[in-house]
């Protein structure tokens, strides 16, 4: 197994926890309001739409589309390496739920808007606590 490249982590809490660390299950997993049903991303106290305070952890299906992507060709800094995809997915649970992530496992001239795709899950060890990055790849099963 190859070493993951360098990302910078994200700062994880009690509020995102079930984010980045889900993946150790294989679960990519968002709050949802136990009201209204609206999963809310980025993790707040509150349901954006109803403004319930009733929210609880649940996995979704991992399965997204590509809204739009950029493949970057830039060594900005130390990452993944080069050229790597940069996109934004949205998950078919609830129209506006969307994350900005990496598509990998494919030529990067592959992708395209509209294009199914996956979660898979990057594992970096930060200290006492691992965290899972949600990256995305082509679904070959649509």
């Amino acid at each position: 197994m190859s070493e993951p490249p360098f990302r910078i982590l994200p700062r994880v809490t009690d509020r995102n926890r079930h984010f980045w660390t889900g993946g150790a299950s294989g679960r990519l997993q968002f709050l949802r309001c136990q009201d209204d049903g609206t999963y809310v991303h980025p993790p707040a106290p509150r349901c954006p739409k109803c403004r319930g305070k009733h929210l609880e952890v649940e996995a979704v299906s991992g399965q997204a589309t590509v809204l739009t992507y950029s493949v970057n060709f830039q060594p900005w800094m130390p990452g993944p390496e080069l050229p790597f995809v940069l996109a934004i997915v949205e998950l078919p649970e609830q129209e506006g739920l969307r994350l900005t992530t990496n598509i990998v496992n494919c030529d990067p001239e592959s992708v395209e808007i509209g294009m199914p795709v996956r979660v898979i899950f990057e594992r970096h060890d930060d200290g006492e606590e691992s965290v899972y990055i949600p990256l995305f790849e082509p679904n070959a099963e649509t």
